[in-house]
Order: structure tokens, then C-alpha cells, then sequence
């Protein structure tokens, strides 16, 4: 059976990543810790892995119980897995919130201008006076000395338990719509109450990603569960595929991100 023929042809090489992964823990009996993976990314290596295998298992942790991205130990059934094995750090600092405003890009931005990848990164909170960056515990010590300012604060960092940690649940407003077709234009002009015109814009543009990765075919055809962000207008998603119409139309469940 072709496991390919489940998954777009962008992620082919990841799954070619992961079943090396795979391969690796197996013939080795050594635990595999990976980067930080996005959600869609997640779900890739527990298809791959899954709980179907009797010989390996995966586990998956960010920092916290609503941590979007995550890093994935796939080890041998009976090797014993704690959350001081992904070896996760949290740093923290603090700005005068009176004085300047520092949001998510803003500290994604500065951490990146240090050469740093960004799968060496997990979940970032800005707001409040307070700045958290989940990270790969062996880059702390460099990006305490080095990331000292974003945007015109100038910020120290220090580490900070995990159970530190600040998170915010997310809320989804679900909604059932009929369309004409799955296309990604055909789906923002729904979600986001824009023009068809519009919504080819902000994708031949650029501003559009789905599961992470921006996309430039208007055509570009959705699947249930894929996770579209339009840049300034926030993040959707197709919850469902639930049939058609008489008139053939496709009846689906969309939820837009609130919080």
C-alpha cells in the first residue's frame, strides 16, 4: 500500500523524514527526539507511528496542555518517557508595557535575526508586560546572551521553570456554510466575508498559508481538518466535509479562531 497517496505532495518529504525516524529507533533501540513540529506535522508522525505499532511508541510535548507546537520522541514500547526527555526550556522577560507594545511577529522576528531555525522554537507568549519563549534547552544559554531587545525594548532573559508557563486556551467559532467548491478563493471569500476577487488577491500575494505553509494556487484544493491563516484577518479552518446539496453544492463545517 502507497502511504503517499494519503498526503499532498508538499509533505512528502517530511514523511520520508519521519519514516527514516523510524527506521532509525527500530534498528538502533535509541530514542528519536525531534525539533518542534507544527500540529500538522504532529499528526503526520502519529499517522506514521500511531498507536498501530506494537514495537514503537510516540509521544508528543510542548511545554504545556495547550502548546501548539511540540516536539515527538518516537522510542521502543517499553522505554519509560518523561517531560524532562524533550528537553524543553522556558526563558522569560519582562518590558514596560506603558511605554511600547511587543507582539508574537515581533519576538519570532528577533529571535530569528539571531540565525537561529525556527524548529529550534516552541509556543512564544507576548503581552502583559511579559515575554515567554519555549526552546530547545540547548540553545537557552545563547539566546539569554544574545537576544537582549525587540523592537525598541531592551529585555533580559532569564530561565524560568516550564511550570511557569502562560497559556491561553484557544476559542473556535464554528459555523455551517454551503459552497460551490473547495477551492482555497472559494473558501476565504466564506470564512472571511471578502470579495472572490479578494480572496485570489491575498493569495497570488502570499498572505495565505494552509497547515503552516503559504500557498499561491487559488485552485489550490482544501481537505477536511486544514488549517488556513490570512495574514491581519486571523486564523479558520475546515472542520468538516459533511456532503452536498440537491443542487450539489458541498455542505461544510468552518470554525474561525477567536482567542
Amino acid at each position: 500500500m502507497d502511504i503517499y497517496q494519503h498526503f499532498r505532495k508538499e509533505e512528502h518529504g517530511f514523511i520520508d523524514q519521519v519514516l527514516s525516524w523510524k527506521e532509525q529507533v527500530e534498528r538502533s533501540f535509541q530514542a528519536k527526539l525531534t525539533d518542534f513540529l507544527d500540529p500538522r506535522e504532529q499528526q503526520i508522525v502519529e499517522m506514521l507511528i500511531g498507536t498501530a505499532d506494537d514495537e514503537l511508541q510516540c509521544r508528543l510535548f510542548g511545554g504545556g496542555i495547550h502548546s501548539e507546537r511540540k516536539r515527538a520522541i518516537i522510542a521502543p514500547y517499553y522505554e519509560v518517557i518523561s517531560d524532562e526527555d524533550f528537553n524543553i526550556c522556558l526563558v522569560q522577560a519582562t518590558y514596560h508595557e506603558k511605554f511600547i507594545s511587543v507582539a508574537h511577529r515581533d519576538v519570532l522576528g528577533a529571535f530569528l535575526s539571531l540565525g537561529v531555525k525556527r524548529k529550534k522554537l516552541g509556543d512564544i507568549f507576548a503581552g502583559d508586560g511579559k515575554v515567554q519563549i519555549i526552546l530547545d534547552q540547548d540553545i537557552s544559554s545563547f539566546v539569554i546572551m544574545n537576544l537582549t531587545g525587540i523592537k525598541r525594548a531592551t529585555i533580559n532573559f532569564e530561565e524560568k521553570p516550564v511550570s511557569d508557563l502562560i497559556e491561553l486556551e484557544s476559542i473556535w467559532s464554528e459555523s455551517e456554510k454551503i459552497v460551490s467548491s473547495l477551492r482555497l478563493d472559494t473558501m476565504l471569500k466564506e470564512i472571511y466575508s471578502i470579495s472572490r476577487k479578494d480572496a485570489q488577491d491575498v493569495v497570488q500575494k502570499g498572505l495565505v498559508k494552509v497547515n503552516y505553509r503559504v500557498v499561491e494556487d487559488s485552485k489550490f484544493i482544501l481537505r477536511e481538518g486544514d488549517l488556513i491563516s490570512l495574514r491581519g484577518k486571523g486564523r479558520s479552518k475546515l472542520v468538516g466535509i459533511n456532503g452536498q446539496t440537491k443542487k450539489e453544492k458541498i455542505k461544510v463545517t468552518t470554525a474561525l479562531l477567536l482567542v
